[in-house]
């Protein structure tokens, strides 16, 4: 049986206790989570942390940080997958950028707001990424090497 888990980036991007999340659709339903996906070939997981939150939320954006590497196995499909997530400041909206596919919208959200949609949480990375970012859980972007 080949195991073949799924690397991915997130970006936190918080603007006055606000964070920028991404309302999309997913099996059927809406759910939020942060600007994420899938490392592409020959990109850089800061590269991809840039990507997705332009694709997703129309906002360019700047990563100041890495906020922790997570592994986390959906419940739904059994997929395992590892999230490196940054901290990004926002540069750039693009209000008239073409979202992806499923994305129904970009919400700035306090964890409050976040706390009380939690039945629209994508996954429960959400909160413990925003938790490990305002507990300060902050390492400098020389902590993602290069490859060789």
């Amino acid at each position: 049986m080949d195991w073949l888990p799924h690397i991915t980036v997130a970006t936190i991007v918080e603007d006055n206790g606000r964070f920028l999340m991404v309302e999309e659709h997913k099996a059927g339903r809406n759910v939020l989570n942060q600007p994420a996906g899938h490392l592409d070939p020959d990109e850089t997981l800061i590269e991809a942390a840039v990507r997705e939150t332009l694709e997703e939320t129309g906002w360019d954006v700047e990563p100041t940080g890495v906020i922790g590497i997570y592994l986390y196995t959906a419940p739904s499909n059994g997929v395992t997958y590892q999230r490196v997530c940054f901290s990004a400041k926002a540069v750039k909206h693009h209000p008239d950028y073409q979202l992806d596919d499923g994305i129904v919208g970009a919400k700035w959200l306090t964890r409050d707001e976040l706390i009380a949609q939690r039945d629209h949480w994508r996954s429960e990375l959400i909160i413990r990424c925003i938790d490990d970012y305002l507990a300060g859980n902050h390492f400098g972007l020389e902590l993602i090497r290069p490859s060789l």
